[in-house]
Parts: C-alpha cells; structure tokens; sequence
C-alpha cells in the first residue's frame, strides 16, 4: 500500500528517477487521507514529535495507522524509523482511537539472512 503523499515525494528530484519512483509505484494501491489521517498528523507535529519540516513523514505515519497497515517500512531512519519517537507517537495514534503502525526498515522487518 502507498499514498499520494510517497507519490508526492518521488516525483521530486532528477525527473528520469522520478520517473522511475512512479514507475515502481505505479498499481500499488492508494491508502485515502482522510481528516483523521489530517487530525492525526498535524497532531504529530503540534506535539514537535516530527518537526514542521518533516510533516510528510507525520502523514506517514498517520495514514498507515488510520488504515490498519501493521507495519510501515522506511528507510528514514531520522524521523520516523527511530526508537526514541515510538512511544509519544503510539501515545498520538492511540488518543484518536487507532493502533500505531511499528514503524521499521524493510531489513528490521525481513531480519538479517547472515
């Protein structure tokens, strides 16, 4: 799953990998950001558990946990696949009545196959 705010993202840059990014996105299905996804990531930031400039990343995690998604992969590992935000943000997501998504990279969540 994906949503238009990735789509967003990788369509910045140098426009042949842009074009790439959405060619590797492209029939992944949208997850909808809805008012709550709003609700909750502007929260994220209000309480400066992810900067201003970095409020994409509050979308993130706002419309994996609205959704349901159970884990959401990230190779950011300065604001969102970090331990030291887990606790505030799972705090955030469940005030508005969801269940936070773990937030980890694609190789915490495979493991390491040495």
């Amino acid at each position: 799953m994906t949503s238009q705010t990735v789509h967003d993202e990788c369509a910045k840059g140098e426009p042949e990998m842009a074009q790439r990014r959405a060619q590797l996105l492209s029939g992944i299905p949208l997850l909808h950001l809805s008012e709550p996804v709003a609700e909750i990531a502007k929260e994220l930031v209000a309480r400066q558990i992810i900067p201003t400039k970095a409020a994409d990343d509050a979308i993130h995690i706002a419309v994996a946990s609205v959704h349901g998604i159970d884990y959401l992969l990230t190779w950011n590992c300065k604001h969102l696949a970090t331990p030291r935000i887990w606790w505030p943000v799972s705090k955030v997501i469940s005030r508005f009545g969801y269940t936070p998504s773990v937030i980890c990279t694609p190789e915490d969540l495979i493991g390491d196959e040495d």
